[in-house]
């Protein structure tokens, strides 16, 4: 074993030996640096569900049932897939009436619910099909979520600018110190995220108006440790 790992080391090109072991010479500079890039989103996800009580628990779920079977049938005309739609909560709960005399609440009765989240690839529409839902017997709506779906592009963007960022800042140490940028030692990246800000959903104010959901845009961020080696 001990001839095969020398015959292996002596076999390895000693340039690449030499570079993975370069000694800095310089002085060390550490830089932290983001890059930006702006995209619209293109994909919604809304929550979109039925919620219903009635006297008994099997009243409630077959209540439920019935309009949600009506809210699926809706999205299905809508064209939505049935990849895009998704059960996020089922739960039945009792209603209890709180007693003034300090006796046990009683159960009035049960309520279900029942969410689906569904992505919506086309945003202009998403408000449309959300009235139909509603006419449809959909009474809970919540979000919504939106991203870009292929975020790599914008994330490689931001990288580039990133390290554009981080490079112009060494330059600026390096004359600040009289010194200048010999190479890059070593690039980090720190993590990737989309802090954008919330988009608007504007609800029906009069029966005749429609939904609106307004996209607007969402900023992706790359950050970047960088140093570099400076002379």
């Amino acid at each position: 074993m001990r001839l095969f790992l020398a015959a292996a080391l002596l076999a390895f090109p000693a340039a690449a030996l030499a570079q993975a072991e370069a000694p800095l010479h310089g002085t060390r500079l550490d830089i932290s640096a983001t890059g930006e890039a702006s995209r619209v989103p293109d994909i919604a996800r809304i929550g979109a569900g039925v919620v219903t009580s009635a006297s008994t628990a099997s009243a409630a779920m077959e209540q439920n049932a019935r309009q949600m079977t009506a809210v699926r049938a809706a999205l299905k005309r809508a064209g939505i897939a049935d990849r895009d739609i998704q059960t996020s909560s089922l739960s039945l709960s009792p209603e209890y009436r709180q007693e003034t005399n300090g006796a046990a609440p009683q159960i009035t009765g049960y309520s279900a619910s029942n969410e689906v989240v569904v992505t919506f690839r086309d945003i202009a529409s998403s408000g449309r099909i959300l009235d139909a839902l509603v006419s449809q017997g959909a009474n809970q709506i919540n979000g919504p979520s939106l991203s870009v779906e292929h975020p790599e592009p914008a994330f490689d963007e931001a990288r580039v600018k990133a390290l554009a960022t981080a490079r112009a800042r060494a330059d600026l140490y390096a004359r600040a110190a009289g010194k200048h940028v010999v190479r890059i030692v070593s690039i980090v990246e720190g993590g990737t995220s989309v802090p954008g800000p919330r988009p608007m959903y504007r609800m029906a104010v009069a029966a005749q108006a429609a939904t609106a959901i307004d996209p607007g845009t969402q900023t992706l961020t790359v950050s970047l440790n960088v140093a570099f080696e400076l002379d």
